[in-house]
């Protein structure tokens, strides 16, 4: 079950990227996280109090607040990070590195005493070179450097935020994931009473805005109810296979080609992801 969350927060993750990416194109990325979050913390708040989960400790060392401060902060640059570079145009750069924010959680994991069989430690390290490769790496000796720069950062941010998730999840998944919201929907509302705008928004874009925040939000919490059941390890790397469903769908609908590499990682995925099931 475990397994199967986290592949279905991928998709989710996956899917809202690419709409934020294709929106950021035209509205600042800070602009398009902010609302798109602020729409995920509403459907949060409305699960939370259709299914009743909302009785954990808040404050404390067993409390999740902490956590979901971290985690909403990080998660919050990355995104701004990822969308900023996605607008680029240069996905064969933010994509691929964006994905090895894996390697954050898995470390962390590892080194608080996770044990993990060889066998799925040779799938962990097949699916995350299949989800770079997937990304369609720009393999040349000249990379540009400011999306180099977005893509670290969003691989960082992701990382941090995918380990205090993790860390929250352990008290109460879906809460960490609400109070994540309400700490990006804070920053988000500081800078545009700074700036005094909504980085020009339109109604018209609330519908794009709401399905981006609320696979956003569902991701999370897939992938936070995932690590409850089964190794942070395995279930962090198979979330992040997301970039392979961004490139599938900007193979789709924005035609843009696929090459070899990027088969090539898709088959290395479905490989790595075969070796985890075992």
């Amino acid at each position: 079950m475990a397994i199967l969350l986290a592949l279905f927060s991928a998709a989710l993750w996956g899917t809202g990227d690419f709409e934020g990416g294709r929106l950021a194109k035209r509205l600042p990325a800070i602009a398009v996280t902010g609302a798109s979050q602020g729409l995920g913390l509403v459907f949060g708040i409305a699960v939370a109090l259709i299914s009743h989960q909302w009785h954990s400790p808040l404050l404390g060392p067993e409390g999740y607040l902490q956590s979901a401060i971290f985690a909403g902060v990080s998660g919050y640059l990355g995104l701004v990070a990822l969308y900023a570079g996605l607008s680029t145009g240069r996905m064969g750069v933010v994509s691929p590195i964006s994905s090895l924010c894996a390697i954050v959680p898995v470390a962390y994991a590892l080194l608080r005493g996770e044990h993990l069989p060889l066998l799925q430690g040779v799938g962990i390290a097949v699916a995350l070179v299949g989800a770079f490769c997937a990304s369609g790496p720009e393999l040349s000796s000249t990379l540009p450097l400011r999306p180099l720069i977005l893509a670290l950062g969003a691989a960082c941010g992701f990382g941090t935020a995918l380990t205090f998730m993790a860390k929250g999840s352990q008290i109460n998944p879906l809460m960490t994931m609400v109070a994540m919201r309400v700490t990006t929907l804070i920053i988000s509302a500081g800078i545009a009473a700074k700036r005094r705008s909504f980085g020009g928004l339109r109604r018209s874009d609330i519908p794009r805005l709401s399905f981006i925040g609320i696979a956003d939000f569902s991701a999370n919490a897939l992938v936070g109810i995932a690590s409850t059941l089964g190794l942070v390890s395995v279930v962090m790397v198979l979330g992040s296979l997301f970039p392979i469903m961004t490139a599938i769908l900007a193979f789709r609908f924005l035609h843009e080609r696929l090459h070899s590499v990027q088969y090539l990682g898709i088959i290395l995925a479905i490989s790595g992801v075969a070796l985890v099931s075992l």
